[in-house]
């Protein structure tokens, strides 16, 4: 291995703002302190709640680096006190608070998952974030079975590209939403059971087209605001409504008669602010149900394109866009 710098190219905005604001900048190179390790970074997933910090709507938990960043994947360059299940050459990818836009990160070793066997560290740096996500929200929250169907919104979004992953490995039917025919047609290739483009009108009717009257078991929501209602409308008896973001506002008016009729669970989560022993127990279950699925090549990283650090104005640009499908990715080394 490489001696440790002292410092390091990072991407720390000093003020919210647009795009441009993503400069590099030199910064130290942080101390793993106990139970976490330093990775030397070679690549980073980009994630909507960047977008969020970088116009200063996310704030940053305390105690987490400003650093921009949720998730990176390289070589482990040292570790702190008490860690013993990895060690310094490891090839990892890791879930983080923050910090993943530079040349080095430190992880907990909890949130740290071996790169798959032949995965590029590109692609695998875009793993963590919506993985812990869908894990935690989909099996842990709202307790996704075989057989049971769902909805789930921005179906070639990186969540979505995920959460179809999940239904075809867990027996789940999944109809998802997207904003083009191209997209609908993408995440029908991708292993989604239905695809509807939401420009096509209000997609609650079709979907209870399409369960035959039932309604679906759960919907994954990351819109909010006027959603909400018609998500509802879409679930069956029983159903279970989960919320990880709400793009088109926190609020919603609700007909609390069809939720106490239906029997329908409210609930919903964010995955930043979750203890590391929390996220260390998310960590262990996709080590042992999904990451061998990575290995043998039942499941794939979804990686549509990787820019460079200095370009990660870019890359941010292209997910503003909508312009992609799957994952999008920054190279620090």
């Amino acid at each position: 291995m490489n001696s440790i710098p002292a410092t390091m190219r990072a991407i720390d905005p000093e003020a919210p703002g647009g795009p441009d604001v993503l400069v590099v900048s030199q910064r130290p190179v942080p101390p793993p302190g106990p139970g976490e390790v330093l990775i030397r970074v070679h690549a980073a997933g980009v994630n909507r709640p960047d977008i969020l910090q970088r116009l200063g709507h996310y704030p940053v938990p305390a105690g987490a680096p400003t650093i921009m960043g949720l998730e990176a994947a390289g070589e482990v360059a040292a570790v702190g006190e008490g860690v013993d299940s990895i060690a310094v050459g490891d090839a990892v990818t890791a879930l983080v608070a923050g910090g993943g836009y530079a040349e080095y990160v430190v992880a907990p070793a909890v949130q740290c998952l071996p790169v798959p066997p032949g995965m590029r560290f590109d692609e695998a740096a875009t793993l963590p974030e919506t993985w812990f996500t869908i894990w935690a929200n989909l099996i842990d929250l709202a307790g996704a079975r075989c057989g049971e169907s769902l909805l789930v919104h921005g179906g070639t979004s990186g969540i979505g590209t995920t959460a179809i992953d999940l239904a075809r490995v867990k027996g789940l039917s999944i109809i998802v939403t997207c904003g083009s025919d191209a997209k609908c047609d993408a995440a029908r290739t991708l292993g989604a059971t239905h695809a509807l483009n939401y420009n096509d009108g209000d997609f609650a009717p079709r979907v209870r087209d399409l369960s035959d009257g039932r309604g679906v078991d759960i919907v994954l929501d990351m819109v909010g605001g006027d959603y909400i209602p018609r998500n509802l409308a879409c679930l069956g008896v029983g159903g279970r409504h989960v919320s990880i973001a709400f793009q088109k506002g926190g609020r919603a008016e609700l007909d609390l008669a069809l939720v106490m009729r239906k029997r329908l669970i409210l609930t919903g989560s964010l995955l930043r602010p979750r203890s590391i022993a929390e996220k260390g127990m998310i960590a262990q279950a996709l080590r042992a149900e999904i990451w061998p699925l990575f290995a043998d090549n039942s499941l794939k990283p979804h990686l549509f394109r990787t820019f460079p650090l200095e370009r990660a104005d870019e890359a941010h640009r292209l997910m503003e866009s909508g312009g992609h499908v799957g994952k999008i990715a920054l190279a620090c080394a």
